[in-house]
């Protein structure tokens, strides 16, 4: 397998409708952003469509958990970029962070960690990883430093310029 990119990018604009009357994305819509990003990020880079894969395989990736924290505002208008990496996998879980920054990457607005749970929607319940996906998973894995998500938000923050 070819190597790919573990660190994948993307910018976007915060639309008027998704904002709060002071001009912030309303918080429920960073998960709406971040977790879009990521999937036009697995099917630019990766060739991944979970959505045509769920038709093909009757498996996809369910939400477990969401922990995120907000930094700071992004504001009606704003470019941001948007970057996701896969930090864990097991035979039946995955662990992605997503960060939201602005279009420089000088200040961060959020950090998103999600775990899915690989799933069989025919019998509804867990699924194994098939050889396909783990061979993807050892070549995209980016384990950070820190383990506990308010440790990684903290060093996220003193990397950034602002």
């Amino acid at each position: 397998m070819k190597q790919l990119p573990k660190i994948l990018a993307s910018k976007t604009k915060i639309r008027f409708q998704d904002c709060d009357p002071l001009n912030h994305l309303n918080n429920s819509k960073y998960l709406d952003y971040l977790i879009n990003a990521r999937e036009d990020q697995l099917i630019e880079h990766y060739d991944l469509d979970i959505f045509e894969n769920a038709k093909k395989t009757g498996t996809t990736w369910v939400v477990g958990s969401h922990q995120i924290a907000y930094v700071r505002p992004a504001n009606v208008m704003e470019i941001v970029t948007i970057e996701s990496q896969l930090l864990h996998y097991s035979k039946k879980q995955l662990l992605v962070e997503i960060r939201m920054y602005n279009e420089t990457k000088t200040e961060l607005k959020a950090v998103l960690w999600s775990s899915f749970v690989h799933f069989n929607v025919l019998n509804g319940k867990a699924h194994e990883h098939n050889a396909h996906f783990i061979a993807l998973f050892e070549n995209v894995q980016l384990p950070v430093a820190e383990t506990n998500f308010n440790e990684r938000v903290k060093s996220l923050r003193m990397m950034t310029v602002s």
